[in-house]
């Protein structure tokens, strides 16, 4: 087991699917492709062998963020955008849990961003699953953070003005230590994806492209359909394409390309997900055409929660309180009556 999950307890009995199933009916709109990432959570959750008492899933507010009622876990529905800053509260006090949030890209880039970023620098022992569908689904369809330039919706009948975020490349710029991204309809990958965030000790970031089926329905169909348009990221492999290209870096500009190949198994940029500056994984993700999925960045860097819990014993060996709850309440405190 990973040092990201040696300090939760483990299950005492075989657990299955089923086990990670509440009684409460899943209501999403027909065909949303979050029915999709929860039964992929479902089914995966049992390989990490965890006491089901010590997962908790935390989400904020969106279509997404139904996902705690879903799992029978615990969990918490909590605040507009807030979901990191309680679950670092969470994960930072009770270290023998294994915490998740759920977020979508109007609730985590929007009124989260600040706690979505300073969760990834601090690098806090968490799984952050990030959907994006670009767009306000639970609003009724305005634009999001990620949707288009010139994106036509109820909020902007003339086309989006912004400039949208690219998730992947923020928290490269945060410095993250875990960065990935899926799709909802790639089971396999989706899980393969899950499965290393888990293993990740500190805060892991996944991307996971999400259909909105009524107010952005197809948003990333020419992703789904082609095989050609997706670049799957694999540690140690060249980033190539089947037909001949693959990923160059331009020795003039140090920008990375997707171009044709004489040898693109001998040419191509080799993937490394360990190397230790985000550069190249920053790179990567702007490459739009095609599309790159799978892990950007994996690499180790102390972890907040970890670094914490050194201090506080640090504390008790020095005569001090030694425990959080009263370095917080030390000192300069007062008890009005």
């Amino acid at each position: 087991m990973s040092e990201a999950l040696t300090l939760v307890p483990k299950a005492t009995a075989k657990q299955t699917m089923k086990d990670f199933k509440s009684d409460q009916e899943v209501r999403w709109c027909p065909g949303c492709g979050d029915y999709a990432v929860l039964a992929a959570v479902q089914s995966f959750m049992p390989e990490l062998e965890l006491a089901r008492e010590n997962v908790v899933f935390i989400s904020g507010i969106g279509c997404s963020s139904r996902f705690p009622y879903y799992m029978n876990t615990y969990g918490m529905h909590s605040i507009h955008g807030r979901a990191p800053a309680i679950a670092t509260g969470l994960a930072t006090s009770r270290r023998d849990l294994s915490v998740w949030v759920v977020t979508g890209d109007g609730d985590a880039l929007s009124i989260g961003g600040n706690h979505l970023i300073h969760a990834l620098r601090r690098n806090v022992n968490l799984k952050i699953l990030l959907f994006n569908n670009r767009i306000y689904g639970l609003t009724k369809g305005q634009y999001s953070p990620t949707s288009e330039t010139g994106k036509i919706t109820k909020s902007t009948p003339m086309g989006s003005l912004d400039a949208p975020f690219n998730p992947v490349s923020l928290a490269l710029g945060a410095e993250a230590t875990f960065v990935a991204r899926t799709i909802d309809s790639d089971r396999k990958h989706l899980q393969s994806v899950l499965r290393a965030a888990a293993e990740h000790h500190g805060t892991a970031l996944v991307e996971i492209y999400q259909n909105c089926p009524i107010f952005n329905d197809g948003a990333f169909d020419a992703i789904k359909d082609s095989g050609d348009a997706v670049i799957r990221l694999e540690h140690g492999q060249p980033i190539t394409l089947g037909d001949g290209h693959g990923v160059v870096r331009d020795p003039a500009t140090g920008e990375l390309a997707f171009t044709e190949l004489a040898d693109p198994a001998g040419q191509a940029l080799v993937h490394d997900t360990h190397a230790a500056g985000p550069s190249t994984a920053f790179a990567l993700s702007r490459l739009d055409e095609p599309t790159p999925i799978g892990i950007f960045r994996d690499v180790a860097r102390p972890v907040y929660d970890t670094q914490m819990a050194e201090q506080l014993d640090e504390a008790a060996a020095a005569g001090g309180p030694g425990d959080l709850a009263s370095l917080l309440a030390g000192g300069d405190t007062w008890t009005v009556s």
